[in-house]
């Protein structure tokens, strides 16, 4: 296995198996979500579960945490002294007590309790006379010693940043004394340095006999990270191999059963400016949602990549140009047009596409239907409703229609769009935003937790705005992403942006910690 640059050396494995997954299977209704899957782990092993959105990945380890009940198949996870024992299924405390640890791909924290309380939580008997904190301040700090995953313990989780929340979720299973744990998509919402240092803190726990599951599209982590791979496809495993055999096209092709197409991108000179900002500042609840008189242009056949370190004020750049923020001066205007009075549907009807970051709590009404959601912006269209009455039918067919070519996998337009997996939640703002043609798209992490066949797609997409004459502002976190789609390139720190002059990958790294302008 090869690590990443000056980063870690191969881990340390034996030969004892700690996880046997059996024959595991699970319907939701007539949909196969796993089919007869099967898996071990060995002690102080890195595997990497992959495979695209909806193959069943994030399915088949919520049946090994308990949270789903399987409708066949068996699970056995070694106790202490090395015995492969049989456990209970459907029941995640049994699972906890068995050493199996699960950070979800979405933070499940308190926003409004310290780190220290979170990590608590739930782990204490439920009618304790008082609390021994000191003992567990005593705990974590030595989890924090041997692990290196810093966090402060004493401020409230709503003021940390993305990289500190991650690093309170696995100190949260490694506090319940996990011996197995499972990751699913962990630097999803990482910089490229935060996970380098993530993916230390875990060699230092794999030497200490640590397992772990890791889930993830990115395949430049995948190879350097882990020692073995295993690839589900449509619910079943499809195959295994030693991550020193593997590449990228190689693990591409086992994915989606074929070559991942190259997004090609031509060169275009930019035209009249779509979107203006003026002096633009935000006074936000938090250094992540502040901005500082930022001057913005973006023009048609462009696409501009704000790059930077999570929680520098990404957050209140995209809801100003959302309309959900207004700022306390400054102005913005589409199209040359000023607009007098900011609100979601004002952006909308400008001709603005909006991809949001958080795509369960700002993309979709979860109890409405995905029908529904892939209309919810256009409810005065007539081909939406007719004197004031939804069109259910077309909007049923029209929807299918959409699902069919974006590739929204699920139950159904019918059923509810709270149902769908993360990432053909994002396919669906995907179909509702770029059916529209419009004006300006604010992609805001649009392939965040998407598999590369469809972040591929969105990067065609994108470039496909771009080339009918359409402005792309794309906020992300992933420095890849930024240089292989962006024209021009601005980097936001602290609130205010930079213009960056170059593409250089480790130029723009150093603009993003502070260290050039």
């Amino acid at each position: 296995m090869t690590g990443l640059a000056n980063g870690p050396a191969p881990f340390p494995m034996t030969d004892s198996t700690v996880l046997k997954l059996t024959g595991l299977s699970k319907r939701f209704g007539s949909v196969v979500a796993n089919d007869d899957v099967s898996l071990t782990l060995k002690k102080g092993e890195v595997l990497a579960l992959l495979g695209e959105n909806g193959a069943g990945k994030t399915t088949l380890m919520n049946m090994l945490f308990g949270h789903y009940l399987p409708d066949a198949g068996s699970v056995d996870v070694a106790d202490e002294e090395g015995t492969l024992r049989a456990l209970p299924l459907g029941h995640p405390q049994a699972a906890l007590g068995a050493g199996v640890g699960m950070v979800h791909q979405h933070f499940t924290l308190a926003e409004n309790l310290n780190a220290l309380d979170n990590i608590t939580l739930g782990s204490e008997p439920l009618f304790a006379l008082k609390r021994d904190r000191a003992a567990a301040r005593r705990k974590i700090e030595g989890i924090i010693e041997r692990s290196g995953l810093n966090a402060p313990l004493n401020v409230p989780v709503g003021r940390l940043t993305v990289g500190e929340r991650q690093r309170v979720e696995i100190l949260k299973a490694l506090y319940r004394d996990a011996r197995i744990l499972v990751l699913d998509e962990p630097t999803a919402v990482l910089t490229p340095q935060e996970a380098d240092t993530l993916f230390e803190n875990i060699q230092a726990m794999t030497q200490d006999g640590l397992s772990v599951i890791f889930i993830s599209h990115k395949l430049r982590e995948v190879l350097a990270f882990s020692d073995r791979i295993a690839v589900l496809r449509h619910g079943r495993k499809v195959g295994e191999m030693a991550t020193s055999e593997a590449d990228e096209t190689s693990i591409a092709r086992m994915m989606v059963g074929a070559d991942t197409p190259k997004v090609a991108r031509a060169e275009l000179a930019p035209g009249k400016p779509v979107m203006q900002l003026a002096g633009i500042s935000v006074a936000g609840r938090s250094k992540r949602d502040t901005l500082k008189d930022v001057d913005l242009t973006v023009n048609a056949h462009e696409i501009l990549g704000v790059a930077g370190i999570s929680g520098n004020g990404q957050g209140g750049l995209a809801r100003v140009i959302s309309g959900l923020v207004h700022p306390s001066a400054g102005r913005i205007s589409i199209d040359d047009r000023p607009i007098a009075k900011l609100s979601p549907a004002a952006m909308v009807k400008a001709g603005i596409g909006r991809i949001p970051e958080d795509r369960h709590h700002e993309g979709i009404v979860g109890s409405m239907s995905v029908a529904e959601n892939m209309v919810i912006e256009r409810l005065d269209d007539p081909e939406v409703q007719r004197f004031g009455l939804l069109r259910h039918d077309e909007i049923r067919s029209h929807s299918e229609e959409l699902a069919q070519e974006y590739d929204v996998r699920g139950p159904g337009v019918t059923a509810s769009a709270r149902l769908l997996s993360g990432g053909n939640i994002q396919k669906l703002i995907l179909a509702r935003v770029f059916e529209r043609a419009p004006r300006l798209i604010l992609a805001n992490q649009p392939t965040r937790g998407l598999d590369m066949g469809a972040a591929a797609e969105v990067g065609r997409r994108l470039l496909e705005a771009r080339e009918r004459g359409a402005g792309v502002v794309l906020i992300s976190e992933d420095l890849d992403e930024i240089l292989g789609l962006a024209d021009r390139i601005v980097v936001i720190r602290d609130g205010t942006l930079i213009e960056a002059a170059t593409h250089d990958r480790e130029t723009i790294g150093l603009m993003m910690a502070g260290e050039t302008e």
